[in-house]
Parts: C-alpha cells; sequence; structure tokens
C-alpha cells in the first residue's frame, strides 16, 4: 500500500505546474516587512522554497508527515508537522505569537481547510497591519481544442468519485469564502485569473490524471477511469506518445488584508 502512495505522489510532483517566480515578487512587494512567510499545505515545498527568496524565514506546515520528507531544502525554510490534534495556540506559539506573519499562502490547498477555523488562526497571526494572506488554485489545462475536450470528458466521469471540497476548486474559487480586505489581486467572488505554462510529455499527461483521488477512489469501487480506450483516446488527441506540447494550467488567486 506504501509503495502505491508513493507512485501517487510521484506522479503528482511531476504533473504538479511550477508557479511562476513572478508571482512571489508580487506578493513580497505588497508586504513592508521580510520577517517571516507562513506556507500552509506545504506539501513538497514549491510554494514554501519560493517564498525562501523573498523572506528571512519561512514556515512550511501540513498535516502529511510523508510529504514533508519529500520537502524542498532552502536554509531560509523550516518545516514543521502540524497534526489535526495540534490546537490553534500551539500552532501560534510555533509560529512566534500573535501578529508575527507577514506573508501566508496556500498552495492548491486552502479546499480542504475548515475555512471558519483556518481564517480564525490567520487573523491572529497575521502582522496588522501589512500582513497579506495569498491562495490560489487550478482547476484545468488548455493545449488543444481535440485534446481538452477529452480531458473535460474524463473530469465528468471521474466527478462522482470526487471530494465534494473540491467543489470549491471546480468552480474556480469564486465561491470559495474570503473574508479579507482585497489588495488588488482577486477578492471574494472575484478571484484573479492567471496561467501557468508547462512543457509536458504524453506520459506526464497521463501521470497527471493517474495521480487524481479520484481515479483511486474509482478503482476501489472496480471502476477503471483511465481504461485502454480512454488511453488510446488521449494518445491520439495527444498526436503522438512521443510529442510534447506546451499545457497552459488555469490558475486563480485571491489575496487580501485583515
Amino acid at each position: 500500500m506504501a509503495g502505491l502512495f508513493d507512485k501517487q505522489v510521484d506522479d503528482y510532483l511531476v504533473a504538479r505546474p511550477t508557479y511562476p517566480k513572478e508571482w512571489f515578487s508580487m506578493l513580497a512587494a505588497l508586504t513592508p516587512q521580510h520577517s517571516l512567510a507562513w506556507d500552509v499545505g506545504t506539501g513538497n515545498g514549491q510554494a514554501t522554497f519560493s517564498l525562501g527568496e523573498h523572506y528571512e524565514q519561512v514556515i512550511g506546515t501540513d498535516i502529511s508527515e510523508s510529504q514533508l520528507k519529500q520537502a524542498l531544502q532552502h536554509p531560509r525554510v523550516r518545516y514543521i508537522h502540524t497534526p489535526v490534534s495540534m490546537s490553534d495556540d500551539e500552532l501560534v506559539a510555533l509560529l512566534g505569537g500573535e501578529n508575527s506573519v507577514d506573508l501566508v499562502t496556500v498552495a492548491e490547498a486552502v479546499h480542504w481547510f475548515d475555512l471558519p477555523k483556518f481564517y480564525s488562526l490567520v487573523k491572529r497571526v497575521l502582522r496588522k497591519p501589512g500582513g497579506i494572506i495569498a491562495v490560489w488554485g487550478y482547476n484545468a489545462s488548455v493545449t488543444s481544442p481535440t485534446l481538452d475536450g477529452v480531458v473535460k470528458r474524463f473530469y465528468e466521469t471521474s466527478k462522482p468519485f470526487w471530494d465534494r471540497k473540491r467543489q470549491y476548486l471546480w468552480e474556480g474559487y469564486r465561491t470559495l469564502p474570503f473574508p479579507f480586505q482585497s489588495v488588488g489581486l482577486g477578492s471574494e467572488g472575484e478571484p484573479l485569473p492567471l496561467d501557468i505554462p508547462k512543457e509536458m510529455s504524453f506520459e506526464g499527461i497521463l501521470r497527471m490524471l493517474r495521480s487524481s483521488s479520484a481515479v483511486t477512489a474509482a478503482k476501489g469501487q472496480g471502476v477503471d477511469l483511465l481504461s485502454k480506450v480512454v488511453i488510446e483516446e488521449l494518445e491520439t488527441a495527444w498526436g503522438g506518445v512521443d510529442l510534447v506540447r506546451t499545457v497552459t494550467y488555469k490558475a486563480f488567486m485571491l489575496a487580501g488584508k485583515v
């Protein structure tokens, strides 16, 4: 079972887009001070690592110890395992106390959180004035009309097997509660649209689809979402297994202050 999980993680990391460096420069420009950033649900540490180029100290937290073991290392970054049993007061203390964090980021994860609890915590730790919270995600990719149609059908077929919390993601965070004052990078109900281009092989697109929790959930119920027929249809639409194409992930961001 552990081997299967590790393969899913590997597939996910290979397929995941790289967040543009410009995003972090843009966010860092919004905070007057650059002492501490907190990346929540850090996963493999991609966002945390990039924040290390702009802040004196960055703390990346996650409830998954296995994810943290694979996280990218940076001299300014410290990773902390935060099990669900950890109290808010304990977490606040680990972050340096209230009114201590210049920037809070959540990449492709906030839709999983207990939002009222998380937002209450953010309001405690953000520096006032000057602290910023930014959350972002992505929910689709654009390559070509033919391929996009095949991928869209795959996702429509897989929807019954997705966790309902992903609804916020499918809706591009347009319905995500976000009780913070806008700083010009999206606001509640109107996220900022962003593009993330990525060069990808056919094997890469397959690994992206395989990494989805819906594929695993469906398989557990005896349904193969990536059957031989579906893979052949994807290959034809891609243009052959040897072709490398530019895939553009459609992303969205919300940023605000207390």
